[in-house]
């Protein structure tokens, strides 16, 4: 679970993210919406203690993240390339992350194989540094590096963006399985409302910083508040 209680993010006297409360459940697939410059990216990089809140905090399963790190055991993330580790190939990269997380190579395999189709054979055993793989590629290569080992919570940031529409609906349908399986709490951030309303249970809007909408009803509802809010 994710809890949010008086979280204030300013550069200088400007306040770009200011939420009261907040609390995502455990399980729950959570999709975060809104214009560039609506605080979607900060609220992540608060999350993930990225950066310092000028006020509040951020709970990850009962753990200030600011405290400690406790929280980053079970806590993957991809919000852009600076994240991972250019200088190696992809599979380098996972097998770091596997000796990290306790996994063997077996095990590893067993995880990386439901996103070979996603991988479409243009990211393993190529020998190409991550720094060198296509911006699609390379945000394939950091999704499913955030899902390596035993997460209970994954926070993807514009993961659509850049991927083609196989690739979309591919990955779509890793997170739906993933979700269903009810282990993960996702925190989608995404431009693309079709995609997040197809898979999100839950959807805030977010609008300079402050929260609009937390929609909660079912997929056609959200798309009809989200239609209505953005066709103005």
């Amino acid at each position: 679970m994710i809890k949010i209680e008086n979280l204030v993010k300013k550069y200088g006297t400007e306040t770009v993210l200011d939420i009261s409360s907040l609390i995502i459940p455990a399980g729950e697939c959570f999709g975060l919406v809104g214009n560039n410059g609506a605080g979607k990216t900060t609220l992540f990089r608060l999350i993930l203690d990225q950066i310092k809140a000028t006020h509040g905090r951020v709970w990850n399963d009962g753990t200030a993240v600011q405290q400690n790190d406790d929280w980053k055991k079970h806590t993957g993330a991809y919000i852009d390339r600076h994240m991972l580790l250019g200088y190696l190939t992809a599979d380098e990269y996972f097998e770091v992350l596997c000796k990290m997380n306790g996994l063997s190579p077996g095990e590893m395999e067993d995880q990386l194989a439901p996103y070979e189709p996603l991988f479409n054979e243009e990211i393993r055993a190529n020998n190409k540094y991550i720094r060198e793989l296509s911006k699609g590629n390379t945000k394939k290569t950091g999704i499913a590096a955030a899902l390596l080992g035993t997460k209970k919570v994954v926070l993807l940031d514009e993961p659509f963006e850049n991927l083609d529409p196989t690739s979309q609906n591919r990955l779509k349908k890793i997170i739906t399985k993933e979700k269903q399986r009810g282990m993960v709490t996702f925190l989608i951030s995404s431009h693309d409302l079709t995609h997040v309303t197809d898979i999100c249970d839950r959807i805030v809007l977010l609008e300079k910083g402050i929260i609009k909408q937390d929609l909660k009803a079912g997929k056609q509802e959200m798309v009809q508040a989200l239609d209505d809010y953005f066709n103005v």
